[in-house]
């Protein structure tokens, strides 16, 4: 199936998760994760009415940024993969960071801002040692540290899930996301992926980061 046939079951797939969960298709947005595949792959997505691209690595998100107004594609690219702190200087680049993990990561980014950026503070919901983000014991007192940091706005919340061959076995771990977002008054829930984001939607994801489900199979990577 095509790219735009693939996001046009995507989006039914979504719109079915949010009328299980009581919620408006509006409140969820969809990001496209482009990682690994071309350019090109994001045009022919942008052309099938998707504007949200999420790229997990800074160079290859940076080189899709030059690429694409030479295409003449209208697209927003998000940073959702780890950014070390000696690449903090290129955050300004994308349209948000949704992966800060520390407040030594967010003081060096808002210390290379000239500008607002929107981000999200990856949380570790369940405590994997092979995971970045903060312990969700840690997150409001990093909240309120990061707060303070010109040029950055702190949206929200993300997290990844561990991988389950039961998407319902994870649904504690958004829960728990959701919850503290609540508590801290945040708006933004960047949760769910192509095997489990229905059960994230349905437990109040805002923002789902999907890839296989839209690009197919991720090419392979040699090197």
């Amino acid at each position: 199936m095509s790219i735009a046939d693939n996001l046009s079951r995507v989006n039914e797939q979504i719109a079915d998760a949010c009328a299980r969960a009581g919620r408006d298709r509006s409140d969820v947005q969809l990001l496209a994760v482009s990682k690994t595949f071309p350019t090109k792959a994001i045009a022919e997505a942008v052309a099938a009415g998707q504007r949200q691209f999420g790229e997990n690595r800074v160079q290859e998100g940076l080189a899709k940024l030059d690429q694409i107004p030479v295409l003449g594609v209208n697209a927003d690219i998000h940073l959702i993969g780890h950014l070390q702190r000696n690449k903090a200087r290129h955050a300004g680049r994308f349209a948000s960071v949704q992966s800060v993990d520390s407040v030594r990561l967010a003081e060096a980014i808002s210390r290379r801002l000239e500008q607002e950026l929107p981000i999200l503070l990856e949380v570790n919901v369940a405590a994997e040692a092979t995971k970045h983000g903060f312990h969700v014991s840690d997150a409001a007192t990093a909240l309120e540290q990061i707060r303070t940091l010109p040029y950055i706005r702190v949206d929200g919340l993300m997290t990844v899930a561990p991988e389950v061959a039961d998407p319902e076995d994870v649904r504690p771990v958004f829960g728990t996301l959701r919850e503290l977002a609540e508590q801290l008054d945040l708006s933004v829930l960047s949760m769910g992926m192509t095997n489990d984001y229905a059960v994230a939607i349905e437990e109040g994801s805002t923002m789902v980061r999907i890839g296989r489900a839209i690009f197919g199979n991720r090419p392979e990577v040699r090197g």
